[in-house]
């Protein structure tokens, strides 16, 4: 019997309960957009998390075509899982670092390792000793979000230290903004103080501090690499900005079966709803399993053409319940396909019902769909129609 947990698995559509499409050509198109909006900085890419659940092996290479060579993933099996679709010229980051019993399986793949502590430091420096090579690295350090990166303090011992380093070849230096999403924010700028005052004390390297966000802070803020995520999945980059990134993503779920409801006939779990007037609903095969969370129901909705479906009771594990009573009655059958998410009612709206930010709707999103690529070639991605600057 086949694994159901691989990245790979891919449910018949004759079987599976929702269609998950993934346009290709338009991940394409937000980076080359992000990539002209950087300027002259490097414009990596990150696909940590599977390609934030929309499948690497398919996202990976897709990026290659458009010119990316530098991609960020977070734990070092994910880096060597993406080994088989990129090219030599490409290169891959760990930005957790290594574990301990990792970092030479890490290093010997070719990956460079992101070094978040004096101990990793000290890790890699002993490897590159006992193996008689300088070693590649990325250093990172905290410029006030408390989460990865060296302390102030640890940069001080490495400045008045510097043997510390020794055996290792800085070839970045990296923070994280933890308020880009807000540009006015007074925090961005003072984490970009932050970070230049500590890359004084540091042996000169290339700079990185924008992930998606930070790309639209402006040139000061881009350094020599940018590191989007999120935004080339079509997670909008702030409020500001919510129709510059392309949509990535449709969601269309079966229905499994519609009902006649009277006044006080209720709906669900806990029976949180209750009809004050006949209506027609539809039950979808989509639910929490699938990464629509039960929080936040009550704002959800699905969309069929123009009408907007609202979600009824609880979420279920593996379907929901929408209000059809606005749509004709001979437009909707059992088994048809309505959307969840779709160009305008994408990840963003999802998110805001939810409670929640766009890259957990999307890194949620199931393993039970049917997935369909488009333009899932290097002709088709250049016959997409694109634009340079939007």
């Amino acid at each position: 019997m086949p694994s159901l947990v691989a990245s790979d698995v891919r449910w018949p559509a004759s079987r599976a309960g929702a269609v998950l499409t993934v346009d290709l050509a338009a991940l394409a198109a937000n980076y080359r957009f992000l990539t002209h909006k950087a300027k002259k900085a490097v414009c990596a890419a990150v696909v940590k998390a599977d390609a934030y659940g929309l499948g690497a092996e398919k996202v990976v290479p897709a990026l290659l075509r458009s010119g990316a060579r530098e991609f960020f993933v977070a734990h070092v099996d994910e880096g060597l899982a993406l080994a088989p679709f990129l090219s030599e010229q490409a290169r891959i980051s760990v930005l957790h670092g290594a574990r301990p019993g990792a970092l030479e399986a890490c290093i010997a793949a070719g990956m460079r390792p992101v070094m978040n502590s004096l101990e990793q430091i000290g890790q890699l420096k002993a490897l590159a000793a006992r193996w008689g090579q300088k070693q590649d690295a990325i250093l990172q350090v905290d410029t006030g979000m408390s989460r990865f990166g060296l302390s102030q303090a640890d940069v001080h011992k490495i400045a008045h230290d510097p043997s510390l380093l020794d055996g290792i070849s800085l070839s970045l230096i990296m923070s994280h903004l933890a308020c880009a999403d807000t540009p006015e924010d007074p925090a961005n700028k003072q984490q970009l103080d932050c970070f230049l005052s500590c890359v004084r004390m540091l042996p000169p390297a290339p700079l990185s501090l924008a992930a998606s966000s930070g790309i639209f802070l402006g040139e000061a803020f881009h350094g020599d690499l940018v590191r989007p995520g999120a935004a080339l999945y079509g997670v909008a980059p702030n409020k500001q900005s919510p129709d510059v990134i392309r949509p990535v993503v449709r969601l269309q779920t079966h229905v499994l079966q519609l009902r006649q409801l009277s006044p006080g006939d209720r709906v669900g779990y806990g029976l949180t709803w209750q009809a004050t007037e006949s209506c027609r609903v539809a039950v979808l095969a989509t639910g929490y399993a699938d990464g629509f969370a039960r929080q936040g129901a009550q704002a959800g909705c699905a969309w069929f053409k123009t009408w907007r479906l609202p979600v009824l009771g609880r979420i279920s594990m593996d379907s929901m319940v929408v209000d059809i009573s606005a749509v004709p009655e001979a437009e909707v059958k059992p088994d048809m396909l309505v959307d969840l998410l779709n160009a305008r009612h994408g990840v963003d709206e999802v998110a805001r019902a939810e409670g929640t930010i766009g890259y957990e709707v999307l890194t949620s999103l199931g393993r039970r769909y049917h997935r369909v690529y488009q333009h899932d070639s290097a002709t088709e991605d250049a016959n997409y129609e694109t634009e340079a600057v939007r």
